[in-house]
């Protein structure tokens, strides 16, 4: 039996650069950066105060009328999740009980779910009432003090608006979804896990439609102090946000935290000839590694993160050198950024790469959905966008950056997501879709 061929029909990101694939269609190949000071909250005591955020975004803007009630009990990137997943159904043209309650024209027993997610953050205010009860008489936090009334000061609803499976569990409700459901959270890898998870489900026929990405908002707080004291933020461009993240760049000295994402509507090949779909490009491939070396940092020489593409070509049954274009990570860090490189080099050889952070900066689990993204426009767009803020190539980092927006016809893109402690790994392999025999 022929294995089910899985195209892309839709595309939703949301993103510091654009929110719908027009506009961050645009800002891609302008070269808009969104990457600014941070203003959702006073950074002035923080080392690094820039980030990625998304300005003027409104749930409400993407969520049914008759649901919007349950913003209340959504984090940032679950709102996020929400809208991409809105975004991705409608520019796929696909008729769900989101989009029209009242007459919904898609087989809901047939449509899944799969979202990547990272460590959501609470919002400081809604714990530090809590926090400041569960204090002994020493002022120092303990946990039987926590249980006996700290707990009791956190709203009963507080669980559901920072649970990771929430952003999965809100598109699933919002649009019926009915078919196999599952959320990934392996930090930065998450995205590429969860569409290879979803890629899976329709070649298993278990699914015609699956919506699939990741999201995440590091533009709170925590986020910001985590990503600081492991010392992955740049602290050297608070004057100068739009040149402080700098992919893969000889002056490059840390990334900055951001938030956004992307869905993909995945479907089947037949599914999408039924209904005359427009096809952004095939997915071939999927790839997965586990670097064990450390869970602070990558391994030196990316062989972990090799082996993630090698065996993304080798579902795709198709060769190093058929590859065009790879839509890489390249977060700023130099450690992250050298090892990347060494990986791409040693699986790929000498083929071209961009990474989009110089415009976007570094946004978790949300990261490799809008690479894959970035890697689907390329193909069906006939472009490749220039690698923002990269002056001058690393000599260390053995690789040919595309530092140029360019139009050319792009046939395949792999892109490359890994956890920045080091840990899980994933690989996309798309091509472009030419028909029965491609």
């Amino acid at each position: 039996m022929t294995a089910r061929r899985v195209v892309v029909t839709g595309l939703g990101p949301v993103s510091p650069i654009g929110i719908g694939k027009e506009a961050f269609l645009e800002s891609l190949r302008s070269g808009k950066i969104g990457i600014d000071r941070i203003t959702v909250f006073a950074p002035d005591s923080f080392r690094s105060q820039i980030a990625g955020a998304i300005p003027e975004f409104r749930c409400a803007d993407y969520v049914p009328k008759s649901y919007r009630k349950s913003i209340k009990v959504m984090a940032r990137d679950i709102e996020l999740s929400v809208a991409g997943a809105d975004q991705a159904v409608r520019d796929a043209g696909l008729v769900t009980k989101g989009i029209n309650p009242e007459s919904p024209q898609v087989d809901s027993t047939r449509l899944g779910v799969n979202i990547g997610a990272g460590l959501i953050c609470s919002d400081l205010n809604e714990l530090v009432y809590a926090l400041s009860m569960a204090e002994d008489a020493d002022h120092k936090f303990s946990l039987a003090k926590w249980g006996e009334s700290g707990m009791n000061h956190l709203t009963p609803l507080w669980l559901l608006k920072y649970l990771p499976n929430m952003l999965a569990c809100h598109v699933t409700i919002i649009h019926d979804a009915q078919a196999p459901s599952n959320t990934i959270t392996c930090a930065e890898a998450s995205s590429p896990l969860a569409i290879g998870e979803a890629y899976r489900t329709i070649v298993r026929n278990c699914a015609d439609v699956c919506l699939c990405g990741g999201f995440e908002s590091k533009v709170n707080p925590m986020g910001l102090i985590r990503q600081d004291l492991l010392n992955r933020l740049t602290r050297a461009h608070n004057d100068c946000p739009a040149c402080a993240v700098r992919p893969f760049d000889v002056k490059r000295s840390g990334t900055a935290v951001a938030e956004g994402g992307s869905v993909l509507t995945l479907e089947s090949l037949e599914s999408a000839q039924r209904r005359n779909a427009k096809i952004y490009g095939e997915l071939v491939g999927v790839g997965a590694s586990f670097g064990t070396v450390d869970f602070v940092r990558p391994e030196e020489d990316g062989h972990a993160m090799a082996v993630a593409i090698e065996r993304a070509l080798a579902d795709a049954k198709i060769d190093a050198g058929s590859v065009d274009l790879v839509v890489g990570f390249g977060c700023g860090t130099r450690e992250h950024d050298q090892a990347e490189a060494k990986a791409i080099h040693q699986a790929l050889g000498d083929v071209r790469v961009v990474s989009i952070k110089g415009q976007t900066g570094m946004m978790g689990a949300g990261t490799g959905a809008l690479d894959a993204t970035v890697a689907l426009l390329a193909i069906s767009e006939n472009f490749i966008p220039g690698t923002v803020n990269c002056d001058e190539v690393d000599p260390a980092c053995p690789i040919q950056v595309v530092r140029k927006t360019t139009d050319e016809k792009v046939n395949t893109v792999v892109t490359l997501s890994y956890s920045l402690n080091g840990g899980q790994i994933g690989a996309l392999v798309f091509k472009r879709y030419e028909g029965e025999g491609s």
